[in-house]
């Protein structure tokens, strides 16, 4: 169950590293105003998503889901985190969502909005931390 765990986390750095880096992405994008430049971000934002983000967010749930499962693991502490797991998920999708416009030239939001934006997964991941490291009930 170690190596389970240790690829868990793995794949939880991967995720994250993705979440911090797509928002950033798009507050350069939204600042972008030549063509090529644009298109650049287009691919990288595709790729960070598509190729690193979702693959990386699918088997650290798959995963967590293993420990959760194979440890037994209860506790309120462990509704907590499950319940910002959802709401990172939901994060995730609504990147997902603005990656789509991006590509479509629709985005709807200046570059101080994503970088307000950027901030939600590092409070998720703080309080993600404490939960599981303090177990606090």
């Amino acid at each position: 169950m170690l190596w389970v765990k240790s690829f868990h986390i793995v794949f939880v750095v991967a995720w994250f590293a993705g979440l911090f880096y797509l928002p950033r992405l798009f507050v350069y994008h939204a600042l972008t105003t030549d063509s090529a430049g644009i298109e650049r971000f287009k691919v990288m934002e595709r790729k960070l998503y598509y190729g690193i983000m979702t693959p990386s967010a699918v088997v650290a749930v798959i995963l967590g889901l293993w420990l959760w499962l194979g440890y037994g693991i209860t506790g309120a502490w462990l509704h907590a985190k499950l319940a910002l797991v959802v709401l990172l998920i939901a994060y995730h999708g609504y990147c997902g969502r603005l990656v789509a416009d991006f590509k479509r030239d629709r985005n709807r939001h200046g570059h101080v909005y994503y970088r307000w934006f950027n901030e939600v997964p590092v409070l998720i991941l703080i309080a993600v931390v404490i939960l599981v490291v303090v177990k606090p009930w």
